[in-house]
């Protein structure tokens, strides 16, 4: 849906290129192309945000599951000893 979204905004900033341009005068930014790089960049920042909350829960998980691992063969040893 997210994709579908940003595509028709895409097209639609192609076919009609002055709407980011009056946008831009009415948020204060001096031309559409600015106001465009501007909201790529708090994108990318948001994207790299989530992508670091991510790789923080997989390594949360990972230990976890090496530290159940572990435990779980040194009691295996235990018992054949």
């Amino acid at each position: 849906m997210l994709w579908t979204i940003f595509w028709f905004l895409v097209g639609f900033v192609v076919i009609l290129p002055d709407t980011t341009s009056m946008v831009a005068n009415i948020v204060g930014v001096g031309r559409g192309v600015d106001l465009v790089t501007y909201i790529s960049i708090l994108i990318l920042f948001y994207l790299v945000f989530r992508i670091l909350v991510r790789m923080d829960k997989i390594d949360k998980d990972v230990t976890k599951i090496v530290r159940k691992i572990a435990l779980g063969s040194k009691d295996e040893e235990d018992e054949q000893s």
